[in-house]
């Protein structure tokens, strides 16, 4: 199992940001053909209490790197990875990772 995680930093205004998110960037996502498993959170706080080190993060899970690939190489995974900078103010930061348990 492979997971594409997108870490989002603290945007310059998060109002905008959640509203780009819910009303454009995520009925992007989820016309992604072949987009199986997805999860958007909001980061709430660190272990200690204190500020988080990310604002959101958003998880997706592939059976394989190629799958991945082939979903996020098609003309709707292009746009959507295109629209990213439209909206994450505070930087994003791309991760592929596999799951081992």
């Amino acid at each position: 199992m492979i997971t594409l995680t997108v870490l989002y930093g603290k945007p310059s205004d998060p109002a905008e940001f959640e509203r780009y998110y819910a009303e454009h960037h995520m009925p992007l996502v989820e016309q992604l053909p072949g987009l199986g498993k997805y999860e958007a959170v909001r980061c709430v706080s660190a272990p200690d209490g204190g500020e988080p080190a990310f604002y959101r993060i958003f998880t997706a899970w592939f059976d394989t790197v190629d799958e991945m690939h082939q979903v996020l190489g098609s003309e709707q995974g292009q746009v959507v990875t295109a629209d990213v900078p439209n909206f994450a103010s505070g930087g994003a930061t791309m991760v592929v990772s596999q799951v081992d348990a």
